[in-house]
């Protein structure tokens, strides 16, 4: 068996372990990237995501999540998601529907409860704590896993969204095209960062399609982010935080950023999860290994 994954940032590195595992043991692609996504949400250092994400600005947790499987081409999705411990597990419940598979606020949230899902209280204490203090951090970051086994691909996201977002504020991961898209034919695409401008360009679709007329990996990943870059630079909107990861349908991969420097993770059937680097220096984007004097200095999830 063959298989490929691909998640965002070093927060992710556990999740990716708890994926590959189940990869090797069970060969159940969905199973595997709930758990990677689970193992995330459940992190209560992670910020971003799940239990220990931060709050909006009334002092709740509201949380997106997504699941798309890229052969049957299903997806399921929430947003605005309270006290419901695993919404990446509530997304790929409704992805078993062909229609009102996207919910959000009080509708996602009881129907969670009448299917049985797990509630939660999802604002830790630290979460709290820095909601009291109004910290001026932006913390906006997503987990996303993309992965393929054999001939099928599939994707799973899920983030708390930005600190201190204006109730019922919904930004690009629980948006097909948007914050993820997937096709087992051709590839599948995920994002990270600022929600209102990854969606001013629908870039995992957009990756994805890339992809579809022949372009390497890398190089549609690499494409789709110059362009929206200059596209947000006519405009006068910052562009300072986005990132991309993908995934083809021969199973290689590609990441674009924003940023100077992106971690994600990868693994395959022959390759244990390791963290690699995108990095962007105005110039160029590219992708390395990180070394283990980068990781000494890495200040992020």
């Amino acid at each position: 068996m063959k298989f490929h994954l691909i998640s965002t940032w070093k927060m992710s590195l556990e999740g990716s372990r708890k994926a590959y595992e189940t990869l090797k043991n069970q060969n159940d692609l969905a199973e595997a990237l709930i758990n990677g996504v689970v193992n995330v949400e459940d992190d209560e250092t992670v910020h971003s995501v799940g239990y220990g994400g931060l709050p909006a600005k009334d002092g709740k947790v509201y949380l997106d999540a997504a699941y798309m499987n890229g052969t049957n081409m299903s997806f399921g999705a929430v947003s605005a998601l309270e006290n419901i411990k695993n919404p990446i597990k509530v997304a790929y419940h409704l992805s078993k529907r062909n229609l009102n598979c996207y919910l959000t606020g009080e509708g996602a949230s009881e129907y969670a409860i009448n299917e049985g899902f797990e509630q939660y209280q999802m604002l830790s204490t630290t979460a709290y704590d820095k909601w009291l203090n109004r910290s001026q951090e932006l913390m906006h970051d997503t987990v996303c896993f993309i992965g393929k086994v054999d001939d099928d691909m599939a994707v799973a996201v899920s983030t708390s969204g930005l600190f201190m977002k204006e109730k019922g504020r919904v930004g690009d991961s629980p948006n097909i095209g948007s914050g993820y898209y997937v096709d087992s034919l051709i590839g599948g695409c995920a994002a990270t960062g600022v929600g209102e401008n990854i969606m001013r360009g629908c870039l995992s679709f957009k990756v994805v399609m890339l992809i579809k007329q022949g372009i390497y990996v890398q190089e549609a990943c690499k494409i789709t982010m110059n362009e929206h870059i200059a596209y947000l630079k006519e405009r006068n909107i910052a562009y300072d935080d986005i990132s991309i990861i993908a995934l083809d349908a021969n199973g290689k991969f590609g990441a674009a950023t924003s940023k100077k420097a992106f971690p994600f993770v990868y693994a395959d059937d022959q390759l244990e999860p390791r963290i690699m680097v995108c990095f962007n220096d105005g110039k160029d984007i590219w992708v390395d290994q990180a070394t283990d004097e980068w990781l000494a200095t890495y200040q992020g999830d």
